[in-house]
């Protein structure tokens, strides 16, 4: 009696970042072992403070946020993205093709209802944020992946992408900057995704979060800008590049031939008032946080937080045998790679959990990214320099003498 038995679409459906490892760093913590949560791209947790000009737009509007708002975001937030979009080169687009919601999450959620039936296809990158691949699973969609090589600078494998397009293949992601790697993408190769996906009628999606925290110079295009006849979905939002997380404030921006925004638009509108509205008070900072970019800006240049604690790890990862990396030009994630030869790794979990238990650093495994092979872990560069250059001192130590069982 009272056996319930769960949706199948549930089976693959996996969230490494706070899955058991995450589950067992908690264990930990409540029973007095400090960790170092390196799990997940957190920056409040590390001493990072919101731009005061989102602090002033929270405060002073707050009365405003109080009622429901636009189901597809408060008008002057969506002005705001728009204007901040389109001086990235977007080409034709309103305010009325964006929608604001409780982050990239529950945008992506959207667009797979209304975009996939059971069967449909999504290329999906290998390594890849598992949001992605999870909303495929709950839109009883298949994910398929393409690999991303790591010896071209974890650049998109375009012969493997076109040998996975069959008739089935609905839509191409792009995670660009990328999670979790910190590759940022060359023009010319978005530009041959652009071309595959005129090829083969598919839908690009572009998930952008990291696109305003890009180091070394490096230019980044958005993939609607140099696809302005194509049908794009972007993602984007502050969670990240003004260190509000919490406030889960993200938005997706409808692009490409008008019958396709039209259909895309008018369904995603039915979703979105199924919930109402998106948080109310994250709308209330959209349109000062895109107008404030500086307080972003210095955190990426030498002397920057980001740019110097990315120059820490990467010096203290050097030191260690058997670990080698290619180091990233955004965000805050590295992709080493491991030995498994030299440390007789053959499961990747039970190395990040064996590495919890004996330095208390928590991250998470390469195949929580999904990627296949067990040699692999993402690393959160976001502990200021001093103690993310102990952690991976740490780690090298554990290393000296650890052989997987």
């Amino acid at each position: 009696m009272f056996d319930v038995k769960i949706a199948a679409r549930m089976e693959l459906v996996h969230s490494d970042i706070r899955g058991p490892l995450f589950v067992e760093a908690n264990r930990m913590i409540a029973e007095g072992t400090p960790v170092l949560k390196l799990n997940t791209g957190n920056p409040a947790t590390f001493g990072f403070r919101m731009p005061e000009s989102v602090r002033g737009a929270l405060l002073e509007g707050a009365e405003r946020a109080v009622a429901y708002c636009d189901v597809k975001g408060m008008p002057e937030a969506r002005r705001a993205i728009c204007d901040y979009q389109c001086s990235r080169g977007f080409q034709g687009l309103q305010p009325d093709d964006i929608f604001i919601g409780n982050g990239v999450s529950e945008m992506a959620q959207m667009i797979a209802s209304v975009l996939f039936d059971v069967g449909d296809e999504i290329l999906i990158p290998s390594p890849s944020y598992s949001l992605w691949t999870n909303v495929a699973y709950l839109s009883e969609a298949t994910p398929v992946f393409y690999r991303c090589d790591e010896a071209s600078g974890w650049y998109p494998d375009m012969a493997d992408v076109r040998r996975k397009i069959t008739p089935k293949t609905k839509a191409l992601l792009l995670i660009n900057p990328n999670n979790p790697t910190g590759a940022v993408y060359p023009d010319e190769i978005v530009l041959e995704m652009i071309q595959l996906a005129w090829e083969h009628d598919l839908v690009l999606l572009s998930d952008e979060i990291y696109d305003r925290l890009v180091m070394d110079g490096l230019p980044h295009n958005s993939t609607a800008a140099l696809a302005p006849d194509l049908p794009v979905v972007t993602f984007n939002g502050l969670s990240k590049s003004h260190i509000i997380c919490g406030f889960r404030c993200g938005w997706m921006c409808v692009s490409g031939p008008a019958r396709f925004k039209t259909a895309v638009t008018e369904a995603v509108q039915k979703i979105a008032a199924m919930r109402l509205c998106g948080n109310a008070l994250t709308q209330l900072v959209i349109p000062a946080a895109l107008a404030d970019n500086a307080s972003t800006r210095e955190m990426l240049v030498p002397g920057g937080r980001l740019y110097e604690q990315r120059e820490a790890t990467c010096a203290a990862l050097d030191k260690i045998p058997g670990i080698s990396y290619v180091k990233n030009h955004a965000a805050f994630y590295l992709f080493p790679k491991i030995d498994c030869e030299r440390y007789h790794i053959t499961n990747d979990k039970q190395f990040a959990m064996d590495v919890l238990h004996g330095t208390n650093i928590l991250f998470v495994p390469g195949s929580g990214f999904d990627w296949p092979e067990p040699d692999h872990f993402r690393l959160v560069m976001l502990p200021d320099a001093a103690t993310i250059t102990d952690a991976m001192e740490r780690l090298g130590v554990f290393l000296e003498t650890y052989r997987q069982a």
